[in-house]
């Protein structure tokens, strides 16, 4: 079991932080998809923004170079463009039929699912972590959720 010392907690709350602000993502993508009459648009105006912040970021945090080496690298690993496309547009399309928080509760139990899967793999060459019960019991207890986000 890992410490529960500070240093553990501030990448939570980064995270914590970066999730408001996925949730808040999803209607504002929603909306400009309805606003300007496509959803697919609207997620390319999303994805442009997002490019131009992360453009930015990248030449000031020192990492321009960085760019001249991506094709050195496994087309595999651009893959991560196209299921980030998958993620905007499925939120996108969901969330005005289903809501905020069950696209969210489905969104979650999928990233949860797959976790599990490759922790226990140590895809990507990440450290391994073995399925245990109590990381199933936190999976069922998110499917729940998804149930429960529905009443």
């Amino acid at each position: 079991m890992q410490t529960l010392s500070p240093a553990f907690f501030i990448p939570i709350l980064v995270v914590f932080v970066a999730g408001v602000g996925f949730a808040i993502q999803a209607p504002l993508n929603a909306a400009l998809g309805k606003g300007i009459g496509g959803g697919v648009a609207a997620a390319t105006i999303s994805f442009g923004v997002g490019f131009a912040a992360l453009l930015v970021l990248t030449f000031v945090l020192g990492e321009g170079r960085a760019l001249t080496r991506a094709m050195s690298v496994s087309p595999m690993y651009w893959a991560g463009g196209l299921l980030g496309t998958v993620v905007v547009w499925s939120m996108l399309w969901s969330v005005p039929t289903i809501g905020i928080l069950t696209a969210f509760a489905a969104l979650l139990l999928g990233q949860l699912s797959a976790a599990l899967v490759l922790d226990a793999i140590g895809a990507f060459a990440a450290p391994v972590h073995a399925i245990t019960p109590t990381r199933v019991l936190a999976l069922l207890m998110v499917a729940g959720g998804l149930i429960l986000s529905r009443f």
